[in-house]
């Protein structure tokens, strides 16, 4: 290929870097650069042969350099070991031309001697202007760049770019993408330069098309294959990684068919051989296995030798998960050491070696295990090292090591301090505490080398409720502020009927010491609304305003003690104007026409006094994604310490996580609660409960179910009259809009979460997806059967009170006519005699007066301790702008009211 370019009005000639390799002098083969004097012409055949000639040899008269353009003469002189004076010879200019190529400086070097007078002749290599990638789509040049060596203003030499085109070529093989080619050009400058281009065609990414597997008798193909991480490439996995070849990943499967031939008690299970054949057009891969399987095995005799006293070796053995004559487990024989060296650790013996013994007898294929339980010499940590923290002060993560310098190294305490490192959540999940020699055989170093990610985090949610319409909530925290670890966090929730606002800080090492604390301060805004027809009025508001502080102290490195103390102040309220008549005395109160009871008995204002603690016992490897472990939180309220309400409530939590199926993780929640008054509000349809105080459930605890959407509830459902004939009955609607649907809470409730974390390829893995299945279960239920009412005829607020006073100041008496409604102007009347209709009755001071209520029925459901279910998908991603959730639930068991909703979302960014 050729293409001309033009610098400073001059053009360059472009040429393949291939055919100028092949085309010129190579440092190899120097004494073919050596120009002689004289070429003698070819002696006739008849010429006999001269005798030789013997010359005098030549001393050096002068060293000149010419063709140089950058290097100066003596610089060049300098490479070489001819020097004036000293006798020419054909080996010393054999040797100055190796030591002048070997500088790679030069494209093309000669050396001339003219009776002593030596001439070099040099063509120096020319400088790189620009190196150029073009035709790389998959892999871009930030990626590319860092690998290769050639680089502007540097000297081009031959095997720099031979080494690139390797190194670029490996890079694409490391994709999958087996059929790349690169092919380097340069275009000529003027004052020797050049611009390299790497011309690169990337070619399909190779599949793996068939995966052969040869020798196995005991398993069929199907079954193999689905232990390996590579998979044959079908059109149903194209969102999978595993489809492609990847030589690392081959080795890795020979691993996973050995393990699960070990599980499977085989052995003497080996791979013969792994193949991997590129097919002709570089397209695909055909692997092949050649596998033994071998026996199976049982197990033999399993014994414990312990030189421990702690321990007998009996009594352990009897505790150990495999007996003789079971199918041999070599992933049971891992686990039970791990299980052994925790166990032993517990003692005190942080030194103890776990080593399993194997006697093999191929008569009976059985294999006999003997743990030997030793005590190791000891080893002591001789510094603790923290680097790559550039936010995080250094105490903040010291402080998370269970050990210290000086301290006996103890394994299990490393993995304890990895954890609680990894549970900060202020760096990258790939994190190991590095175990280095110290300066004695006794001494050891423990590495923390940590890479800080965003502990900021902007959290932005929305949400579509059948009653709130769209939902929005926005909180921003700051999990690591000013590099000491605390947390400073403000969150907003908004939607048409409830807003919040709060303020958190939390400090978890008191002036350094083992003690947390913190605080919150809140406002929380929540109406309730009922339907008139299609448009939802607002029915009651709720307001409280409060704080709350705690202290945690640890009780043992995984129990934590928590005290807190929190104060609110509630108001519950409704619109007088709407729900509000006179009663005998003339005082406004509520009326339970328009309210209903269960309503106008939560109205008031009360300051709860609240003293609180918990009890947390958590064990998790990672409190922000955790994959194994267990935590417990156990908490107990106590309202009566002043304030004018008095209850006493318990609640309990507890989560365990385990990895199964390989890289799946499982998760298992439950959670339950009880609130019992402590004072007496009897009455009829009275809780002594009050309605602020009981507990909820909905969204976000139990998915498929609407915020609220479960446990008791008073729904009044209006009467319709279809037909406007007095004669027929009226019926209720069935439309759920028109129901006024108000929550009441309970005073018990439990709930179970169970999910599963589907692992995906290496590809889906990097971008942070995690999907799930899930199921919840969960009630609420408990509270005393308010009154309610049914009005098939529906109802009239009175214009007078019992005592016949008016309960109006101002009345259109003008507007009625024979009984029919005119418009006239507004007259003052301060005795009214005959009754008016109620649609021309109207009131200065209440608009409730006068009015005709649509007929209705109230019910009351939903209060059961029988289970709500829902099943579902789930799909979390740390998205390029933040954490992403989304789940879609279905809804498996119900009961009459509750309110359900299928789509949930929320996303979030970090900073």
């Amino acid at each position: 290929m050729t293409r001309t370019t033009t610098a400073k009005g001059t053009s360059a000639r472009v040429r393949t870097i291939a055919a100028l390799l092949a085309g010129t002098m190579l440092a190899g083969a120097p004494a073919a650069a050596l120009a002689q004097d004289a070429t003698p012409a070819p002696a006739p055949a008849e010429t006999p042969a001269p005798a030789p000639v013997v010359q005098a040899p030549q001393v050096i008269q002068s060293v000149t350099v010419s063709g140089a353009q950058r290097l100066e003469p003596d610089t060049i002189r300098s490479y070489v070991q001819l020097r004036p004076g000293q006798v020419y010879t054909q080996a010393l200019a054999d040797q100055a031309l190796k030591d002048l190529y070997a500088t790679e400086l030069f494209s093309e070097v000669q050396i001339r001697n003219d009776a002593g007078v030596v001439v070099i002749e040099v063509k120096e290599n020319p400088v790189i202007n620009r190196v150029i990638l073009e035709g790389n789509k998959r892999l871009k040049n930030d990626k590319i760049q860092p690998e290769i060596k050639l680089a502007p203003r540097q000297i081009f030499t031959r095997s720099k770019v031979r080494a690139d085109v390797a190194r670029i070529i490996e890079l694409y093989k490391r994709q999958g993408r087996f059929a790349a080619s690169v092919e380097p050009k340069m275009v000529m400058l003027d004052q020797n330069r050049v611009d390299v281009v790497f011309e690169i065609n990337e070619g399909p990414k190779s599949k793996v098309r068939q995966i052969n597997i040869i020798g196995n008798e005991k398993f069929d193909d199907g079954e193999l294959k689905g232990e390996m991480v590579t998979k044959e490439a079908r059109f149903y996995r194209f969102f999978s990684s595993g489809t492609s070849y990847d030589p690392d990943r081959l080795a890795f499967d020979q691993q996973k068919l050995r393990q699960f031939y070990l599980t499977q008690g085989y052995a003497d299970f080996r791979v013969v051989s792994a193949v991997a054949e590129l097919t002709p057009d570089k397209k695909d891969f055909i692997i092949t296995y050649v596998v033994e399987e071998g026996d199976r095995y049982k197990f033999g005799d399993v014994k414990v030798e312990s030189q421990l006293r702690e321990f007998d070796g009996d009594r352990v053995a009897q505790r150990l998960p495999m007996k003789a004559g079971d199918w041999y487990n070599a992933k049971l024989v891992e686990d039970t050491v791990e299980q052994l060296q925790e166990s032993v650790g517990t003692f005190g013996y942080a030194f103890a070696d776990v080593r399993p013994e194997f006697r093999r007898s191929k008569d009976d294929l059985t294999m006999s295990i003997t743990y030997v339980l030793n005590e190791a010499p000891r080893v002591y940590v001789e510094q603790v090292q923290v680097n790559g923290n550039t936010l995080t002060q250094d105490k903040v993560i010291r402080r998370e090591f269970r050990l210290a310098e000086g301290d006996a190294f103890n394994s299990l305490q490393v993995k304890r301090s990895t954890n609680r490192i990894k549970s900060l959540g202020y760096f990258q999940e790939k994190f190991e505490v590095e175990q280095k020699p110290g300066s004695a055989p006794d001494r050891i170093i423990l590495e923390a080398n940590v890479e800080e990610k965003p502990t900021g985090e902007l959290q932005l949610s929305a949400g579509f409720s059948s009653l709130e319409s769209f939902i929005l909530q926005a909180s921003i925290q700051q999990r690591n502020f000013r590099g000491r670890g605390q947390t400073l966090g403000a969150s907003v929730n908004y939607s048409r009927y409830s807003k919040s606002a709060e303020i958190s800080f939390t400090e978890p090492y008191v002036f350094d010491r083992n003690i947390s604390a913190g605080g919150d301060i809140y406002r929380r805004d929540y109406n309730s609304f009922n339907f008139v027809n299609d448009d939802r009025n607002t029915l009651y508001e709720q307001t409280t305003t409060g704080l709350q502080g705690r202290v945690g102290v640890p009780l043992t490195e995984y129990m934590t003690a928590v005290g807190r103390y929190t104060l609110n102040y509630d108001e519950v309220g409704l619109d007088e104007n709407r729900f509000f008549t006179l009663d005998s005395t003339g005082n406004l109160t509520c009326n339970p026409l328009l309210a209903g009871r269960y309503l106008c008995d939560a109205l008031g204002k009360r300051t709860s006094s609240i003293l609180g603690a918990s009890v947390i016992y958590d064990t998790l490897d990672n409190r922000a994604r955790p994959t194994r472990g267990r935590q417990i939180v156990a908490n107990g309220d106590f309202a009566g310490l002043g304030g004018s309400v008095k209850y006493a409530r318990a609640r309990l939590n507890a989560a365990e996580y385990w990895p199964v199926l390989g890289s799946f993780i499982f998760s298992v929640k439950a959670e339950g609660g009880v609130i019992k008054s402590l004072q007496n509000r009897a009455g009829p349809g009275v809780d002594d409960i009050r309605l602020t105080d009981r507990f909820y459930l909905g969204e976000p605890q139990i998915r498929g179910f609407d915020i609220r959407g479960v446990g008791p509830r008073v729904l009044r459902i209006p009467y319709i009259d279809e037909d406007s004939n007095p004669a027929t009955p009226p019926t209720l609607s069935t439309d759920r809009k028109q129901f006024t649907d108000d929550p009441l809470g309970g005073k018990y409730y439990y709930l179970a979460h169970a999910e599963l974390e589907i692992p995906l390829g290496s590809g889906a893995r990097e971008l942070g997806i995690r999907p799930s299945i899930f199921a919840d279960v969960g009630s609420l239920f408990g509270i005393k059967e308010p009154i309610t009412l049914d009005r098939p005829n529906g109802e009239f607020i009175p214009t007078r009170n019992e005592s016949g006073m008016p309960l109006f100041n101002q009345i259109d008496m003008a507007s009625v006519v024979n009984g029919v409604c005119t418009a006239s102007a507004t007259s003052v009347v301060t005795n009214p005699v005959n009754p008016m209709p109620p649609s021309c009755l109207t009131s200065a001071n209440n608009i409730a007066i006068g009015t005709q209520i649509p007929a209705f029925k109230e019910v009351f459901l939903g209060d059961t301790w029988k289970p709500r279910v829902s099943i579902g998908i789930g799909v979390n991603w740390n998205s390029p702008f933040g954490p992403f959730r989304i789940d879609f639930a279905h809804v498996l068991k119900k009961y009459e009211g509750d309110d359900t909703k299928r789509f949930t979302f929320n996303v979030g960014t970090q900073f």
